[in-house]
């Protein structure tokens, strides 16, 4: 198709809206089909679909609820960032959950042994929760470059390594002091210099949302820059693409895997800080796990994109907020369960299947234009 050719703009534009309506209907159907299946779930266990749903969103609309989904909205934005920066160069870093347990462990241990002027003490905690994540991460992009190991199993084995070495750490020995009142035990808690006041944004609750939900809107800007304004950010792109192709044209591809491993565990430190600045402010056996995990579904929901993924981790919030309700009402909240994995099921196949049905109608236009710009043999000539 020539550029100067009569409606060619019109064309191209149409072609650019019908992907974007593709790639906006994939996760919206993905979500209809995971709430089918939830239904016919709840119907062979005896409790209506439509009653169950009115139960959730009456209380996840709730003014403290809303407070609790985005305050965990919050933190699941920050672990689905940093598996996407490894996603967007086909790096898949596993142990996300292993980097920011690790990294809230240390950075709750520092923050609650140094004194130091409020602003320097909370960037300080933060500081230190990017290096531990981006450190530990460091180890399985070495591993890769250095001798070839897949990122997957060499962070699968760092997750059940931080584990254990978070284990080690937190006792009375070394790292942690016994909770009051309680069998509980955690880090020195943080001196208020180093705690960040909630905002109180939502009328009708004395309920505090995050302060460091700006910490995520801060990052999740600063991912669309870095990977769609920049050198760098096309460069890792690119080796994501093609390898081959991104090495031809000079990229290390090397570098850029341990670059990417860094940025993606010094993301993972992030996670736990709006819980221990927030709330917690200190490190103990109830600090929330499992968000590095929650953080690869909700990457996938988003695509890979800021406001997909923030779209992502506001329904998951919603979702694992509103199921507290439900066993009170004799409905098991396990069904929520059911319909986060199938979303997420039902994301994949959707997303595969629009990138077959564009991979095959960007064929059949191809085809259509050559068999049009073909031109017939002269009358006369011989075959």
């Amino acid at each position: 198709m020539n550029a100067a050719e009569p409606g060619f703009a019109d064309r191209l534009l149409g072609r650019v809206r019908l992907s974007g309506l593709l790639s906006l209907a994939a996760p919206l159907l993905a979500i209809v089909f995971a709430g089918v299946v939830t239904s016919v779930v709840l119907l062979i266990s005896g409790d209506p679909p439509l009653e169950t749903l009115g139960i959730m969103i009456d209380y996840g609309t709730q003014p403290r609820s809303i407070v609790l989904t985005l305050n965990s909205a919050t933190t699941f934005y920050l672990s689905a960032i940093a598996v996407a920066i490894g996603f967007r160069m086909n790096l898949f870093n596993i142990g996300v959950d292993g980097q920011y347990r690790l990294a809230a462990l240390i950075a709750a241990a520092v923050g609650g042994a140094i004194a130091l002027p409020g602003p320097l003490h909370i960037a300080m905690i933060i500081l230190v929760a990017m290096l531990v994540g981006a450190g530990w991460a460091s180890i399985a992009a070495l591993l890769k470059v250095k001798r070839g190991v897949s990122e997957v199993i060499s962070t699968i084995m760092l997750n059940a390594i931080a584990t254990s070495l978070g284990a080690w750490l937190l006792n009375k020995e070394r790292l942690a002091v016994e909770v009051a009142g309680s069998n509980n035990i955690g880090t020195k808690p943080i001196a208020e210099s180093g705690q960040v006041p909630g905002m109180a944004i939502i009328p009708g609750t004395e309920a505090k949302v995050f302060g460091l939900l700006i910490l995520a809107v801060v990052v999740g800007v600063a991912y669309h820059v870095l990977l769609n304004r920049t050198r760098f950010g096309f460069d890792l792109r690119a080796t994501g693409r093609s390898e081959t192709a991104a090495v031809a044209s000079g990229v290390n591809v090397k570098k850029m895997v341990i670059i990417a491993m860094l940025l993606s565990g010094g993301a993972a430190g992030l996670i736990g800080m709006p819980q221990l600045l927030g709330s917690s402010y200190s490190y103990s056996l109830d600090f929330p796990t499992g968000l590095g995990f929650t953080g690869i579904a909700i990457a996938l929901l988003g695509r890979n994109h800021p406001v997909g993924i923030a779209f992502g981790a506001l329904l998951w919030a919603f979702l694992d907020t509103s199921s507290s309700i439900l066993q009170l009402h004799e409905i098991s909240p396990e069904i929520v369960l059911i319909m986060q994995g199938t979303i997420v099921l039902s994301v994949i196949i959707a997303y595969e299947l629009v990138h077959r049905y564009q991979i095959t109608a960007e064929q059949r236009r191809v085809s259509k234009e050559l068999a049009g710009t073909t031109t017939p043999p002269r009358e006369g000539a011989s075959a």
